[in-house]
């Protein structure tokens, strides 16, 4: 599990420090806050500790890592990832099961990162970043774009999910709660995603019935991602899921359903970042704090700053929900009229 990210000018996040993370944190703010780079900035970290030392890889972390923000963050140079007018070089640390992984390197730096510090232990994990945007009926286009032309335009978040889901589903007994969420996540979607190998081509199976991916709901698609990386079991109990605005093509009772499902993931050892807008989805995470009494960190921007609270000691106050409670307070005005 991630304990703690300390970062600082690190592109529109000067200096922020998150520390006694849980199984599933929140980042809440307005569009352009610097959420989505949060989660990008913490998934390069936690990708180049997985990829460090597996299988014949002979790179250094140095490498890894400078590869991994050149192809997420697509810059002309990865000192241009360094916050702008800052006197103070780029530093990311964070710790992974109480070990220590730090960098740091100055704006005019390159390709090449000559300060790192790693402490963590080599990674079987396999951690995941869902974006906003549904990428099954990009599918072959992404791999195409990267693999074979080599040109900016997905960044790594998507190849990664773009190679994890070219997986085959895997037969035989799953975790438990992996195989209750799957069943879940079914019955949301009122089907099931899958490749179909004589067309090369991803489809909605509902029964009987076939459908090409490319007239599937959008929200079908999106939640369909999450079921087929516990189906191949990409993803495992030591796994780090980062999803961008997961309310993104939901309608409320599915973001509440599939709040649920996240909850469950959790239980079973699976640590969440997700980065939110949605009103839908931070009260139902507050729900489930109080329910379950367990933690919920949230990292808030409002006014420039970031604040660090918990739902398990009660709603945020935030843009985003002070105007949801202000909509509901002229409603009711409204009415009483």
């Amino acid at each position: 599990m991630l304990n703690k990210v300390d970062l600082k000018n690190f592109g529109p996040l000067t200096d922020i420090t998150w520390q006694n993370l849980a199984g599933i944190n929140l980042v809440i703010g307005a569009n352009g806050t610097g959420k989505t780079f949060l989660l990008k900035a913490i998934y390069t970290a936690i990708r180049t500790l997985e990829e460090y030392k597996r299988g014949d890889d002979q790179r250094t972390a140095a490498e890894i890592l400078a590869e991994k923000l050149y192809w997420t963050f697509q810059p002309e140079k990865i000192g241009d990832l360094v916050t702008k007018g800052a006197d103070a070089a780029l530093s990311c640390d964070v710790e992974l099961n109480s070990h220590k992984f730090c960098y740091t390197f100055g704006k005019d730096t390159t390709k090449q990162i000559s300060i790192l510090e790693n402490h963590v232990l080599p990674q079987v994990s396999n951690s995941i970043f869902l974006p906003a945007k549904e990428v099954l009926s990009l599918h072959h286009i992404i791999l195409k774009s990267r693999e074979q032309d080599k040109v900016f335009g997905f960044d790594d978040t998507y190849l990664d999910l773009a190679r994890a889901l070219r997986q085959s589903t895997k037969g035989g007994k799953n975790y438990a709660e992996f195989a209750k969420s799957r069943q879940n996540l079914e019955n949301i979607l009122g089907g099931r995603v899958e490749y179909d190998e004589i067309s090369g081509r991803w489809q909605f199976r509902k029964g009987n019935q076939k459908f090409p991916i490319g007239v599937t709901a959008e929200g079908v698609k999106k939640i369909a991602i999450l079921d087929i990386l516990l189906g191949n079991r990409y993803i495992g109990p030591d796994s780090i899921i980062f999803i961008d605005e997961p309310e993104s093509a939901l309608h409320p009772v599915a973001i509440s359903n599939f709040m649920d499902i996240i909850s469950l993931l959790a239980e079973r050892g699976i640590q969440f970042f997700m980065a939110t807008h949605s009103y839908f989805v931070v009260k139902k995470l507050f729900l489930i704090a109080q329910e379950k009494g367990i933690s919920i960190p949230v990292l808030s921007a409002k006014k420039d700053q970031w604040q660090s609270t918990d739902l398990k000691n009660g709603m945020v106050s935030n843009q985003i929900i002070d105007e949801s409670i202000r909509l509901y307070k002229e409603e009711v005005e409204l009415v009483l009229r």
